[in-house]
């Protein structure tokens, strides 16, 4: 354990961050998971919805630097396709 006080504070903001990080990339896994299983019930309309809402949230952590662009560009274009050949 620090024992300087900017250290123990220091200590407390990364653990924050990484909480509010693993959530964040949680969400994106969560979402791909949901449409996945849209997709396999065919429920067209939701889908996209859904899709929506992954493209959003998969941006935001790419500019956050959770994943890399071409891991999100990949994701988000396999996701699409599956949905337009449904």
């Amino acid at each position: 354990m620090a024992n300087i006080k900017s250290s123990k504070k220091a200590i407390k903001v990364i653990a924050k961050k990484t909480e509010n990080n693993h959530e964040t990339k949680a969400q994106v896994k969560n979402l791909i998971k949901d449409i996945e299983k849209l997709i396999a019930s065919g429920d067209k309309e939701k889908a996209t919805e859904v899709f929506k809402v992954f493209q959003k949230s998969c941006d935001s952590a790419v500019s956050k630097g959770l994943i890399k662009s071409n891991t999100a560009d990949r994701q988000k274009k396999r996701i699409s396709s599956k949905i337009k050949n449904m």
